[in-house]
């Protein structure tokens, strides 16, 4: 039976998917809840209590103009931002709390026999998720909705591992950043395999703060490659962890939200849902 929420966002998404190959006819209130088979007042109310403002606004949230005023307005300091401290402020950088640990040599050989990694199934405000983990912290975190498929997805990457379906503190902590109160929040560590090329973009993307946009070429000038925008853009797109390093903050210099692993629909989602966050 999928939970509750699952269908929730289900219903959310298809409505975003509907406005955006709409825009340019102004569809009325009626047009968008006939996608969902809901009346305007539920549709309305399920959607504020799922992004916290009305569709209107946050559909505001997602337009060209409100991405290219972001890119205009948080450029080229953005990146260089000095940390904020304490956990109260919603726009909090992510590096005061997420610490990347690389996989070693070792324990990538042969396929990651040195690993024993858990993994667990959890919901989120964008749908059923997969979180797995080695003993030294989250090593993925994929949005899919099919667990067989989801484990499928991670077990080519570690194929030689040994999987034990459990929940552990690092999942724990990992999760907590769904919720709206981040006091909550402990230190989330992760445990990646990349290039230290990869590892250089991805800790990159953890000073973008929540409700901001930036864009590849930005990146790729923050981390001194100024030439390497191409490069930026596939090392992005090999993220293994979703929403924590927030690949999904990264768009294209037009404004356009650009492709994302999980699906484009689920990005614009989570763009709309920071900014309705950090106007909070």
């Amino acid at each position: 039976m999928i939970h509750q929420e699952q269908i929730h966002f289900d219903r959310i998404a298809r409505a975003i998917e509907y406005i955006k190959e709409n825009f340019k006819k102004q569809p009325s209130l009626d047009d968008i809840v006939a996608t969902v088979h809901l009346s305007p007042f539920h549709f309305q109310r399920l959607f504020f209590d799922w992004a916290g403002v009305s569709p209107k606004k946050f559909m505001q949230y997602l337009s060209l103009e409100y991405a290219k005023n972001l890119l205009k307005n948080g450029q080229p300091s953005l990146l260089d931002a000095v940390p904020e401290t304490g956990l109260s402020g919603s726009s909090r950088l992510h590096d005061l709390f997420v610490n990347i640990e690389r996989m070693t040599p070792g324990e990538f050989k042969n396929g990651g026999e040195a690993l024993r990694i858990h993994y667990s199934f959890a919901e989120s405000p964008f749908g059923k998720l997969m979180v797995a983990s080695t003993s030294r912290g989250v090593c993925s975190v994929a949005f899919e909705a099919d667990e067989t498929l989801a484990l499928s997805h991670l077990k080519r990457h570690f194929p030689n591992a040994l999987y034990v379906q459990m929940v552990d503190k690092f999942q724990q902590n990992a999760l907590f950043i769904f919720q709206k109160d981040w006091s909550r929040l402990d230190e989330i560590k992760l445990h990646l395999n990349g290039t230290p090329f990869q590892l250089k973009v991805w800790e990159s993307l953890l000073k973008i703060p929540m409700g901001n946009l930036t864009t590849y070429g930005d990146i790729a000038q923050h981390i001194g490659k100024p030439k390497a925008s191409r490069a930026v853009g596939t090392a992005i797109g090999s993220n293994p962890v979703a929403f924590l390093i927030p690949c999904h903050r990264v768009i294209q210099s037009s404004g356009q939200i650009g492709g994302y692993m999980w699906g484009t629909t689920r990005k614009s989602a989570i763009i709309g849902w920071e900014a309705a966050m950090a106007k909070m």
